[in-house]
């Protein structure tokens, strides 16, 4: 088996392998999160889970998306992108067939196996698209964060029915399992091209590929501009993945309704997740995506809360719109904003480890403040807020700058003080 792969994909049959590999393990980077929170009443009810513990359910993926995916790019450096990510495809089917075969002992444990293997899937998914095909890393990265996005509309759809005709909790949390089994499938083919650091002879004709990524990302400020866009959105995201089906509940609508809501927002971050990351490749600077996603967000979190119910379908869907521009954003900086695969892959595991651990604050947070207040006024008003701070640091994020590479990065640090550390990057 190969060690070293030319970054450029060049056979169609390599590009279709890829893509059809990509699109199949994006699938599967929500549907077994967003399949819980519609049914969360019934679970509740079922399994006889506490207020407190439903939302340390809401918040354990988040939880492991930022404790796991530290180690991503370690993993990556040892091991090679491809094989790594076929095992986290196999780690999730295992994870979901365990929370749909015994509920009552393994929805948390299950749960969170399935959400580490996604951790590691979505560091890694981003940096690999940049290595095996860079000149169009950014469709590639759209591709993937649409099947994301289909694959949440699909889960919120059918958990509620589901759940309602046959009156398994088994059957609704353990259907996840066969798209997950069918994408790692799906991969094999891409082992043949797996890397674990080495580097082609002196003589080849391609261009080498840095699977190591010796820089110490955490010393730019760059770097932690796109960890803090990261961490808010995808607290603002997995807050109102969370709860906004039982606020609809609480407001009068019936679960069927909360989970077709829940999918219309899936909806909405689909319409953009191809375009988004498209289009800020197309852009050195990428401010004026920022800025309407931003306020779009906040906007439809508010009239998701306080708009009349019969509006709340043109809120979510305004919501869903704006989230997927943010999801989009967030992925695409970590990716442009390093020079090559390995420092996107540090970055990548940077940006998320720290991000998702600041996230996990959000479901928790949002399902505390409920309870202690009875009301989701003071939630959702706090969202806003978080959501203000946002478009400060997307601005930040999105300026046309790049971290170093490795060498580049010992010399800076050698002579300090590096440009980074003070807010400045490399230009590209």
């Amino acid at each position: 088996m190969p060690k070293y792969q030319a970054a450029n994909v060049r056979r169609p049959y390599e590009i279709t392998l890829l893509v059809v590999a990509m699109a199949a393990a994006g699938l599967n980077l929500r549907a077994a999160i967003t399949s819980l929170p519609p049914i969360f009443p019934d679970l509740q009810t079922q399994l006889h889970l506490s207020s407190a513990m439903l939302a340390l359910l809401a918040a354990t993926p988040v939880i492991c998306f930022g404790v796991v995916s530290a180690f991503a790019a370690w993993l990556n450096r040892r091991y090679g992108e491809e094989a790594i990510l076929l095992v986290a495809l196999v780690l999730l089917t295992a994870g979901l067939l365990l929370r749909g075969a015994l509920p009552s002992i393994m929805l948390f444990p299950g749960t969170a196996l399935a959400a580490s293997a996604i951790a590691v899937l979505n560091v890694l998914l981003s940096s690999m698209a940049k290595r095996r095909w860079p000149e169009r890393a950014g469709l590639l990265i759209g591709i993937y964060l649409t099947m994301l996005s289909v694959g949440a509309i699909l889960s919120s759809l059918v958990s509620v029915p589901l759940y309602s005709r046959s009156g398994s909790v088994r059957l609704a949390l353990g259907l996840w399992a066969v798209p997950a089994a069918l994408a790692a499938l799906l991969w094999l083919p891409q082992l043949r091209y797996r890397t674990v650091g080495a580097r082609p002879p002196a003589s080849a004709s391609v261009a080498p590929v840095s699977a190591t990524g010796g820089v110490k990302v955490y010393r730019y400020a760059l770097a932690w501009q796109v960890t803090a866009f990261m961490g808010l959105q995808s607290l603002l995201y997995y807050a109102a993945l969370s709860w906004l089906p039982t606020i609809f509940q609480d407001r009068g609508d019936s679960a069927v309704t909360a989970g077709n809501l829940l999918a219309l927002m899936g909806v909405g971050n689909l319409a953009t997740s191809l375009v988004v990351p498209v289009l800020a490749h197309r852009s050195p600077g990428q401010r004026a995506l920022v800025v309407p996603s931003l306020i779009g967000t906040a906007v439809g979190l508010a009239g998701s809360l306080w708009g009349p119910l019969g509006t709340a379908p043109f809120w979510v869907l305004v919501l869903g719109v704006s989230q997927g521009s943010c999801l989009g954003l967030a992925i695409f900086f970590m990716m442009a904003r390093a020079p090559d695969a390995g420092v996107a892959a540090s970055l990548s595991a940077f940006a998320q480890s720290v991000g998702y651990l600041v996230a996990s604050v959000g479901p928790l947070a949002v399902g505390l403040l409920h309870t202690a207040t009875g009301s989701w006024d003071i939630p959702i008003a706090l969202l806003i807020a978080l959501a203000a701070i946002e478009l400060v640091v997307g601005v930040l994020a999105g300026r046309p700058l790049m971290l170093p590479a490795a060498t580049q990065a010992r010399r800076d640090w050698a002579a300090w003080p590096p440009p980074g550390v003070r807010g400045n990057g490399v230009p590209p």
